[in-house]
């Protein structure tokens, strides 16, 4: 039988820290909610792994190949069966290596510790469970951000109630999925669903609504602990552009919107758990698969304009950057940024798919922001139970659009450092990583 185990540890930072996102530079001054690391840690015959998740807006895969390789040392966990997930959140650091800034080093060393610490936490509350898999709808709260305007452009974002609308480019997936570890003294619940925690905005940290929500399983089901894990959704947000009578205290963002997301999320989860199966624990087997990606290296015709507009950029005179204060002006300046970036190479990326089986159910992890189409593909594959596939793991690397999105434009596809066919990329390889785990 599988053995399950819990452990959680207070990650918040100080005020005073650069917050993630947004191509702005923010500063945290208060704290809406405290962000945490979480563990769960499983055994089965010898075998162990350790799932993490953290509130913060991404790791780098080096950054996380260095904590996986330090937790692997202090754990004896196999550096492999170390998965480390970020939340996303918007209102939480973006921690970097050698950032030169004294309070994200500061919190970078901390990460080290208290990853550890709550991994040790775990790993020695190991008790036997039974293990089960739900699904159920969190409705209305993830839309697709991508649309198709009159003039035939496509806009991310372009703002609620816009009359140059005309739908919706892909599919959003309102499936939550569950996986409880049933234990005699209390559960722990895996939950995922996929939606970017970019609710609050502003200068308070905060977990968002993933934080939300696990506050509100916890407290509504005696002796159960969660963890959260993002799904894909490079291209879903929390904003109902036809919003209707569908405002939360009037607004469609703010800490009262991650409130009422929170909360439908996790009544998402309660019902999942109400038509959940049980899991055949056959197996615990990890695997992490290799891929080089293409780089969207620029053409030498793009880059003087494009280092033109990352000077202004730099300057602070962002008005003399077209489109100033929409959406498409962030799309310019995240584009001009990618071009000098990628000016001389490299030509490919190496990154790394990372697999979890626990018996019939397959969690794979990508390092950036898949879209949905990657999500639901990876979910079809037969053989298991479930498939959840998980974003910002194991690394953090950039938005993975899929092949329409580079067809038709916008914010995504043109800020991404990945060639087209990248989606389609993983796809192949995660089929292949979930054929190994079988």
């Amino acid at each position: 039988m599988i053995k399950a185990g819990f452990g959680r540890c207070d990650i918040t930072p100080p005020l005073g820290i650069k917050m993630g996102g947004y191509y702005r530079e923010r500063i945290s001054d208060g704290v809406l909610d405290k962000l945490e690391v979480t563990a769960l840690a499983l055994e089965n015959e010898g075998t162990k792994a350790l799932l993490i998740g953290i509130d913060n807006e991404g790791l780098k895969q080096g950054l996380t190949d260095d904590l996986r390789h330090f937790i692997s040392e202090k754990t004896d966990v196999p550096f492999e069966a170390v998965i480390i997930t970020a939340t996303h959140s918007h209102t939480s650091p973006m921690a970097r290596k050698d950032s030169g800034d004294e309070l994200i080093e500061s919190y970078v060393s901390n990460l080290f510790e208290k990853m550890t610490e709550a991994s040790c936490l775990a790993l020695s509350d190991l008790k036997e469970a039974a293990v089960y898999t739900g699904c159920d709808l969190a409705k209305n709260v993830a839309f697709i951000r991508r649309f198709l305007m009159k003039d035939g452009s496509i806009m991310t974002n372009p703002g609620v109630n816009n009359p140059d609308i005309v739908s919706p480019v892909g599919e959003v997936d309102e499936r939550v999925h569950t996986v409880r570890f049933e234990r005699k003294d209390g559960d722990i619940i895996l939950f995922s669903f996929g939606n970017h925690p970019d609710t609050i905005s502003g200068t308070k940290l905060s977990a968002d609504w993933p934080g939300i929500s696990r506050r509100h399983i916890e407290e509504e089901r005696k002796n159960t602990r969660c963890i959260f894990f993002t799904g894909a959704a490079g291209d879903v947000n929390h904003i109902n552009v036809h919003p209707g009578k569908q405002l939360v205290e009037g607004r469609i963002s703010g800490y009262p919107y991650a409130l009422h997301i929170g909360r439908v999320v996790a009544d998402a989860v309660k019902k999942a758990l109400q038509n959940e199966k049980k899991v055949l624990i056959d197996k615990l087997k990890f695997i992490n698969r290799d891929i080089k990606i293409a780089s969207a290296m620029p053409k030498k015709s793009e880059v003087p304009e494009a280092k033109r507009i990352k000077q202004l950029y730099e300057e602070g005179r962002l008005t003399e950057i077209p489109y100033c204060g929409t959406m498409m002006h962030t799309t310019v300046i995240a584009e001009a940024l990618r071009m000098v970036k990628l000016e001389n190479g490299p030509e490919y990326f190496d990154m790394t798919l990372s697999g979890v089986a626990i018996g019939n159910v397959a969690i794979v992890g990508i390092p950036g922001e898949p879209f949905t189409g990657i999500g639901r593909a990876l979910k079809e594959t037969e053989g298991f139970s479930a498939v959840i596939p998980i974003a910002q793991t194991n690394g953090y690397e950039g938005y993975f659009p899929m092949q329409e999105a580079y067809d038709e434009g916008g914010y995504e596809a043109r800020s991404s450092p990945f060639r087209a066919g990248v989606a389609e990329q993983i796809i192949d390889e995660g089929k292949k990583l979930l054929e190994e785990l079988k």
